[in-house]
């Protein structure tokens, strides 16, 4: 949800501004701040500067010549919609001296119109076509920062990273595919500080969301003609289990089969398979799909195994094959597998990265980690695991919750994913090794707290090692060993 405006905007903006400026100049110097940024202009500033944007310098940078935007105009989603926005939003541009812009889902501004004396203005400030506005490349402003955010957002004055664009206010939303739910862009109305309304944010997040309407109505169009043209494909299976999927992969009509309301499917269609196992073939048609269902029943679940409970690189294997991976990758199969249910992105993000954790990284990971695993075995709307899990996290859980600490301590090699610093997987982390500890430590059997002496976890636990000493018998050679670690940690 985007933050208010401040009533000390709304009150006095040439006051607020000056504020911010001694804010702006106190965070970057490192000093003691009058008051501390907005939760949203923070975090933003945090990964502005992680991308090592100079607030001194910065300059929004041309990535496209005008001829060339032109052309990408004509292709980009939004297109259709821009006599709809010009009616919402250019006349009162206009009126307030502001100016209306659109950019694509990489930032790059693709319509700018408004009053002329701001045009102008922007020109000097390079706020025009074919330059980029993420966070990466100009720092905090409202296209770029609701671009990774994925909510409407205002930027006053000093907000912006960028000391050039402190005389700038701008409001922004974004639209998203009624398809897919993919970013295709951002709405902006930006302008001089003096000309700030408190009705600018409401403004621009209404029209997105018309934007977004028209587009859903368009989808509906498209989705019915698609049906009557393609009708007797279906008709053609006779019976047999069948549907007409979109571009997109969603059902559109189905013939004797239950199916998800999207199929994750390739641009030359193909076999794919389904979530609960099921095989189909899918032919390309004009504008989507036909769907022909293989099998009837359940097909062969693939097996994923993740041992990731060891001081070493731990191990994740498909199908009995260890496939490369790196510590994030682990760190989603590990939080996928705890939570089978399924995770959106935004959780994920929150899980991996804490509050400033960006859905639209997530989404670019997954994307990496399905390419190599397979759409099969993650799949989507949430993300989840669509295979048999073997994870020895989840049996050493099992077997606490059944109490058996013999196999609780046997399935425990080591810390989960030690080097992870994602905040669930440390949490996780602590939790299971304090567990399987306090299980040791209940038990008398020597066996099992040498078990877990030997990992890492308990090598130097004090307690661990005198329950040990206790519990082996005299005879044991084992309790030579504990005994002389012992006097070393003495």
């Amino acid at each position: 949800m985007a933050e208010p405006p401040e009533a000390d905007l709304l009150r006095d903006p040439e006051a607020y501004a000056r504020l911010l400026e001694h804010v702006h100049d106190a965070v970057l110097a490192g000093v003691p701040a009058p008051r501390s940024p907005r939760s949203v202009v923070s975090d933003s500033w945090q990964r502005s500067l992680a991308a090592h944007v100079d607030p001194d310098s910065g300059e929004a940078p041309l990535v496209f010549e005008p001829s060339e935007v032109t052309d990408l105009r004509a292709e980009h989603p939004l297109a259709p919609v821009l006599p709809l926005l010009r009616q919402t939003l250019v006349s009162i541009a206009d009126d307030a001296e502001h100016m209306m812009i659109v950019t694509d889902a990489e930032g790059l501004v693709l319509w700018r119109e408004g009053a002329s004396g701001v045009l102008l203005r922007a020109d000097r400030v390079a706020l025009t076509e074919g330059t980029r506005w993420t966070e990466e490349a100009i720092g905090t402003n409202a296209m770029g920062t609701t671009l990774a955010t994925g909510e409407p957002v205002q930027i006053y004055s000093a907000e912006h990273l960028v000391r050039r664009y402190h005389a700038w206010t701008c409001a922004a939303a974004p639209v998203r595919d009624p398809e897919t739910g993919a970013l295709l862009g951002s709405i902006d109305v930006s302008g001089p500080l003096r000309t700030v309304h408190p009705a600018m944010l409401a403004l621009v997040t209404a029209s997105a969301q018309l934007a977004e309407g028209q587009l859903r109505a368009q989808l509906a169009v498209r989705d019915e003609k698609m049906r009557r043209a393609n009708m007797r494909h279906l008709d053609a299976l006779r019976g047999r289990p069948g549907a007409l999927l979109s571009a997109g992969g969603r059902v559109l009509a189905a013939e004797s089969c239950t199916l998800p309301s999207t199929v994750e499917v390739r641009r030359g269609g193909g076999t794919v398979t389904l979530p609960d196992g099921r095989i189909a073939v899918v032919d390309p048609l004009d504008d989507g799909f036909l769907l022909r269902l293989a099998t009837s029943g359940p097909a062969h679940r693939r097996r994923l195994t993740l041992e990731y409970l060891t001081d070493g690189a731990g191990s994740t294997t498909l199908d009995g094959r260890e496939i490369p991976f790196t510590l994030r990758h682990a760190e989603l199969l590990t939080l996928l597998a705890l939570h089978p249910r399924g995770l959106s992105a935004e959780r994920l993000a929150l899980q991996l990265y804490g509050e400033n954790g960006n859905p639209v990284t997530v989404r670019a990971e997954i994307h990496r980690l399905r390419t190599q695993l397979g759409t099969g075995v993650v799949q989507t709307r949430p993300y989840r695991l669509a295979a048999d899990i073997d994870a020895d996290f989840l049996r050493t859980r099992a077997a606490l919750r059944r109490g058996d600490a013999a196999e609780a301590t046997r399935t425990f090699s080591g810390p989960l994913l030690p080097e992870s610093e994602a905040p669930a997987i440390l949490e996780e982390r602590e939790s299971l090794t304090a567990q399987v500890r306090q299980v040791a430590l209940n038990t008398t059997d020597s066996d099992t707290l040498w078990a877990f002496w030997e990992t890492s976890c308990g090598a130097d636990d004090l307690e661990v090692l005198d329950a040990l000493c206790a519990a082996l018998d005299p005879a044991d050679p084992r309790l030579a060993v504990a005994r002389t670690h012992r006097s070393r940690l003495s």
